[in-house]
């Protein structure tokens, strides 16, 4: 079993996504928390679909050089949303979320969940991509949602396990945990030929 083998690392999750320790937990592994004060940032030049690739990478390189231990492993995650080439970022306030809501609505987008594995001998990174389909959404369901569920710390600007995604969301194809936050069952794999 893949937790027996773990058994002999320090997990530590590379991020303080409340999503992400949830789904972390749910899979049996023990582990605990260090992130980064440093600000994200990726080339202005890079490939749309790298982006997620590059900032878990850098989250990864960044926390590190603060571990003091030799037998660890860290995971770092990072999740971008993708509508016709364009990244759609966390929103700045209530406004922003409200325009990249309606832009959303009645349309389709990729979620990109870039996942990098650490130890102090290797390092591997990959992604996962889930089409997003929405139903039209209507104003005063675009501001019910963002008045209860403020989702200010989501890319995109919503949560799919919440009401807008109950509601709003038409179709997925691939893997929903993926726009949660973390692809669980490509970790689970990933971390099975990791170690």
């Amino acid at each position: 079993m893949l937790n027996q083998e773990l058994s002999k690392y320090n997990i530590i999750l590379g991020s303080s996504s409340e999503r992400r320790k949830k789904l972390l937990t749910e899979l049996g592994i023990k582990f605990r928390i260090m992130t980064s004060k440093e600000e994200e940032e990726y080339p202005s030049n890079i490939e749309v679909s790298k982006i997620a690739n590059f900032l878990a990478k850098q989250k990864a390189d960044i926390i590190s050089k603060e571990i003091l231990e030799n037998n660890y492993l860290l995971i770092t995650a990072d999740t971008i949303v993708v509508q016709n080439c364009e990244v759609i970022h966390k929103p700045k306030n209530k406004k922003d979320a409200i325009q990249i809501l309606r832009k959303l609505s009645g349309n389709s987008h990729r979620v990109i969940t870039g996942v990098c594995i650490t130890s102090s001998a290797k390092q591997i990174v990959f992604s996962s991509t889930t089409n997003v389909s929405f139903v039209y959404l209507s104003n005063d369901e675009i501001n019910f949602y963002i008045e209860k569920y403020k989702p200010f710390d989501k890319a995109g600007s919503y949560g799919i396990q919440e009401w807008v995604g109950l509601i709003g969301i038409k179709e997925i194809t691939g893997s929903y945990n993926n726009v949660v936050g973390l692809p669980t069952h490509e970790l689970y794999q990933k971390l099975k030929k990791f170690i």
